[in-house]
């Protein structure tokens, strides 16, 4: 599987109402440590199949979503599972730390 995106109009229906796991990635263009983390996430989305689905929502374009769940520095990632915020993770990590992070949450 690979890194989808999602707005504020898609947040609901992509990763609140999901069946599983989901991995939110709030990022910029602007932002390097976005840009550093980006392969590592498209990597443990291709490792990790169908158990997780890992999204990228671009704060700029979609600033009620980021607004509403506080994110105050990017890049932020945040698992959600049944609808709720399980884990929270903020500013750039090695892939490694961010596998183990999310294998833990999922």
């Amino acid at each position: 599987m690979s890194v989808g995106k999602v707005s504020d109009a898609s947040f609901e229906a992509e990763v609140l109402k999901a069946n599983g796991p989901v991995v939110v990635d709030f990022w910029a263009e602007w932002c390097g440590p976005c840009r550093m983390i980006a392969p590592a996430l498209d990597e443990i989305a291709g490792a990790m199949g169908d158990k997780v689905k890992i999204v990228k929502l671009n704060v700029d374009e979609n600033p009620e979503t980021a607004s509403r769940y506080g994110v105050m520095s990017i890049p932020t990632l945040m698992i959600f599972k049944g609808g709720e915020m399980a884990s929270r993770q903020v500013g750039a990590a090695p892939k490694q730390k961010l596998q183990q992070w999310i294998t833990a949450a999922v």
